[in-house]
């Protein structure tokens, strides 16, 4: 998931958000998903099975996000754009977003989209040209809006299975082909090096903070505020759905 709390998914949770009772007080689906969480669950029938045999480690993981968000990534999020102007967080969003069409443009060609992969590069030059480096997206104000493409959409289209659902640390939900297409990308990322991205990351770690905290700063759900108390089961069924349609579109 490019990616940080799957933003797309976290997007759709997002809409289900309850608010809470009052000041001070827990939020309801905080306190229901503890109060039901050792409950059995197995005749339960869900829209799709999903497999998920590392289940106690996911749901771990799940846990310790959800502790990290609030300690840590959802403050810094919340001081940033409480400091920073809109206009300059716009203009970040759309730079690290221009970078991405490089990705989508390469998963395109591979997948034989050659359409897509022309839209993107169409994009890409547009945006880096007239739209100053990425700055600005004039492309989207002209009509032709984004898509994404990943490597592990690039897989599901060769036809490898997804594989066990995965939770990751910090980055969120994904399953064994989506980790190892992250993992590829990022290797290839870096062999790559376009326009010396990559090295200039390297040697600059704020920039990669500044990437997370822009992606966070554009998911509006917080953990355990969905309403309902099978929270994980919910977001597990919603990223492999979704993820499914990504492989079919």
């Amino acid at each position: 998931m490019s990616r940080f709390l799957a933003p797309a998914l976290l997007l759709l949770l997002a809409a289900c958000q309850s608010v809470p009772a009052g000041p001070g007080a827990a939020p309801e689906g905080e306190r229901a998903i503890f109060e039901y969480e050792d409950i059995e669950r197995r005749d339960v029938l869900y829209t799709i099975d999903v497999d998920d045999p590392l289940e106690p480690l996911n749901r771990g993981i799940y846990k310790f996000n959800a502790m990290f968000d609030r300690a840590i990534f959802l403050p810094v999020t919340e001081l940033y754009e409480f400091v920073t102007p809109t206009f300059v967080q716009d203009r970040v969003t759309n730079v690290f977003s221009n970078l991405t069409e490089i990705t989508t443009f390469a998963n395109s060609i591979l997948q034989g989209k050659i359409e897509r992969a022309s839209r993107a590069l169409v994009r890409f030059l547009v945006n880096s040209t007239i739209g100053l480096a990425g700055l600005f997206d004039p492309m989207t104000s002209l009509g032709t809006r984004q898509q994404s493409e990943d490597l592990g959409q690039t897989l599901g289209t060769w036809g490898f299975p997804a594989g066990p659902y995965l939770v990751l640390p910090i980055l969120g939900p994904s399953n064994l082909r989506d980790t190892l297409g992250l993992a590829g990308e990022m290797a290839a990322y870096r062999a790559a090096d376009p326009f010396g991205a990559a090295s200039f990351e390297g040697d600059h770690p704020e920039i990669l903070a500044l990437r997370a905290i822009d992606q966070r700063s554009q998911v509006g759900l917080r953990y355990y505020q969905t309403g309902s108390p099978f929270e994980y089961d919910l977001v597990r069924l919603l990223y492999t759905r979704k993820r499914q349609l990504d492989v079919e579109n």
